[in-house]
């Protein structure tokens, strides 16, 4: 079926955020007496919402979970720092705006799909100068659950008025994939971004894609120039 609709991620995808949840992280951490991370560490940690970044880099696991006091505080703690982090040292991938300008004049409907919460998407959008391409955004916190639970994906899709195998999601992560499986919508995978340390080449998905640029010269039937 044709493709009327181009559902993107925002972390890892759209933009290189890990520069400001690391430093938001690692002020949180020094708030707490703990041990700073590394950059790279925090990267790994991203990818399933604000919730498991701040208990990942509490725990140093992916999976372990933090007292609920230490949590409650730590959480307070980094949203405060990233309120006035977020977008200071955030920077696109090669091809983002090209891609996007691309896919907005051939007459695509475009959304954000974000395990982010609200309150960050859409500041986030607005300081890098992208929100104007999107006609939707679903964050973290605006259906009950996150990817890789499908009801982001379907959300979006409703909102703009497209049927689930008329939109296109584009990602970095088996969130995105398993998300958009499970609603029927095709998913190509970025090679570049975060998915949990884990390559995805080793993820199903639909195909996978080297820039934004390249899905949107494929999708209009064309190539990038070389």
């Amino acid at each position: 079926m044709t493709k009327k609709a181009v559902l993107f991620d925002l972390d890892g995808t759209l933009l290189h955020t890990v520069p400001d949840l690391a430093a938001a992280v690692n002020a949180m951490l020094v708030d707490l007496g703990k041990p700073v991370l590394p950059e790279d560490t925090v990267a790994v940690y991203v990818g399933k919402g604000a919730e498991n970044l701040v208990n990942r880099s509490l725990t140093g696991s992916m999976t372990e979970k933090a007292s609920p006091e230490l949590y409650a505080q730590a959480m307070a703690n980094w949203q405060n720092h990233y309120t006035h982090i977020n977008g200071n040292h955030s920077v696109f991938y090669p091809g983002v705006k090209e891609g996007l300008e691309l896919l907005k004049n051939a007459g695509y409907k475009l959304a954000v799909v974000t395990n982010k919460p609200e309150r960050f998407t859409k500041p986030l959008l607005e300081r890098t100068g992208i929100a104007h391409y999107f006609e939707v955004m679903v964050g973290g916190d605006t259906c009950p659950v996150k990817k890789p639970d499908p009801m982001p994906v379907t959300h979006a899709c409703a909102l703009l008025g497209v049927e689930p195998a008329q939109a296109l999601m584009i990602g970095d992560s088996v969130n995105d994939a398993l998300a958009a499986n499970a609603a029927g919508v095709e998913c190509w995978l970025l090679p570049y971004g975060y998915n949990e340390g884990r390559s995805v080449h080793d993820t199903p998905c639909d195909g996978i894609v080297n820039t934004i640029e390249e899905a949107a010269q494929r999708l209009l039937g064309t190539r990038v120039p070389q």
